[in-house]
């Protein structure tokens, strides 16, 4: 068997594997181990083994992860989220779908202090949802908004997947982070737009919230609230102005969060075992995933794969459109079945020479990815964003119920993503102008 052959039979393999859900890190791990010493020989395969632990997650940068994890858990158990979605339900509470777009601007603001989709998802799943639906919203509405929102945990700085990507593509994490800041927003504007047109159009989707609050209500609010947004500013401007780095970032934020809870008197033993349990799960799951692709990177490189898929696409068309056509078409479909994580990992040794060969800017594609993964937290039948809301709200709403609400704000997605594509501006106009 050729070198080629046994990578196109690694790469099948763990396509089967996954399948059959085993983790995507094992997979990858077992795999390249097996296929580099069906290549060489059983030397260099213990070598690689030994090695990439080491040599990709002992990056100084990857100590970052588990600093904004850390950060965002312990926002999230300490009550600092609870206030926000009640100031914009007050102040949007006019607007049609009023507490469907406070929902998703809630969930904009928290994600940039969580860096997981998931997280933010479950987060305000608890938060808002209840609300919508004693204010008789649309079950399958209400959830598809928040369920469409949480992926700006992705998008909008600081997201664990850009950093992620930035290290594995070899790209400025600060760059990447400036990035996702335009087309974070500009994809909460489209939710609210897409649920004040729709809630226009049929009321009893979302009907006008009957609750009439007092300036004293909207006052306490706002004292309630000033947490959230002093955390994100302190981190987000610290990095974009240079006072420190973003791997510095996260463990400045992690450690504000637990100064503003401490001042609020909501930090306690419980809230700091169960951030630090939920951030060292998340850190090793994330940490699992990243060597077995570091190892299949060099899977990948000895088979010759990644060398043949280039000559393949670029046989196809080397047009840079055409070939990122090409790659959205995959993800939207990768996404159907495998996490954000474990597709971002498994497929950027084979598409980085095909992106470098058509000079691709790499911190555009990087945005670009991020959107693709996020519409895969909404599309089933593994869509994980639905799951985890689902799982928040003890399987009130059921799970096609959700799927249902989702579907319209995979539509609003794909507009926006279009729009980046068409208008690279959009995603480069920050980090071009910080230099």
């Amino acid at each position: 068997m050729s070198s080629i052959e046994i990578g196109i039979t690694g790469t099948v393999a763990i396509l089967i594997f996954l399948a059959l859900r085993v983790q995507i890190g094992i997979v990858l791990i077992l795999v390249s181990f097996v296929g580099v010493w069906a290549i060489t020989d059983l030397g260099p395969a213990w070598g690689i083994l030994r090695n990439a632990p080491f040599h990709f997650v002992a990056n100084w940068s990857f100590s970052a992860v588990p600093m904004f994890l850390l950060m965002g858990y312990v926002a999230s158990y300490s009550g600092l989220t609870t206030g926000v979605f009640g100031v914009l339900r007050i102040l949007l509470r006019r607007l049609p779908g009023g507490l469907g777009c406070a929902g998703v601007a809630a969930t904009t603001l928290l994600s940039a202090a969580s860096g997981s989709s998931i997280a933010t998802a479950a987060a305000m799943a608890r938060i808002s949802i209840p609300e919508m639906l004693r204010a008789n919203y649309d079950k399958g509405f209400a959830t598809g908004a928040i369920a469409a929102a949480g992926g700006l945990g992705s998008l909008i700085p600081p997201s664990i997947i850009m950093i992620v990507y930035g290290l594995f593509a070899q790209q400025s994490i600060s760059k990447l982070f400036l990035a996702g800041i335009i087309p974070g927003l500009l994809s909460a504007l489209m939710f609210m737009i897409y649920i004040v047109i729709r809630a226009t159009l049929n009321p009893k989707l979302a009907p006008i919230d009957p609750q009439v609050p007092t300036r004293a209500e909207l006052i306490a609010g706002l004292k309630d609230t000033w947490p959230l947004p002093l955390l994100v500013f302190s981190v987000l401007m610290g990095i974009f102005l240079g006072i420190f780095t973003p791997t510095e970032a996260g463990a400045i934020g992690a450690f504000l969060a637990m100064v503003i809870a401490a001042l609020r008197g909501s930090m306690s033993r419980t809230v700091i075992k169960d951030a630090l349990r939920d951030t060292i799960v998340s850190t090793s799951s994330i940490f699992m995933i990243a060597v077995g692709a570091s190892m299949f990177a060099s899977f990948v490189g000895m088979s010759g794969l990644s060398r043949s898929v280039t000559n393949l696409m670029l046989g196809i068309s080397s047009d840079p459109l055409m070939i990122i056509l090409m790659i959205s078409l995959l993800y939207l479909i990768m996404g159907m079945f495998i996490d954000a994580m474990g597709i971002m990992l498994l497929t950027l040794p084979v598409l980085l020479p095909v992106l470098q060969v058509a000079n691709i800017d790499m911190i555009w594609f990087g945005i670009i990815l991020v959107k693709l993964l996020e519409i895969g937290l909404m599309t089933p039948p593994l869509g994980l964003n639905v799951y985890v809301i689902h799982s928040a709200l003890r399987g009130q709403v059921p799970l096609a119920t959700i799927f249902r609400g989702a579907a319209g704000f995979v539509g609003v997605d794909l507009v926006t993503l279009g729009l980046l594509i068409a208008f690279p501006i959009i995603i480069l106009w920050l980090p071009g102008i910080a230099g």
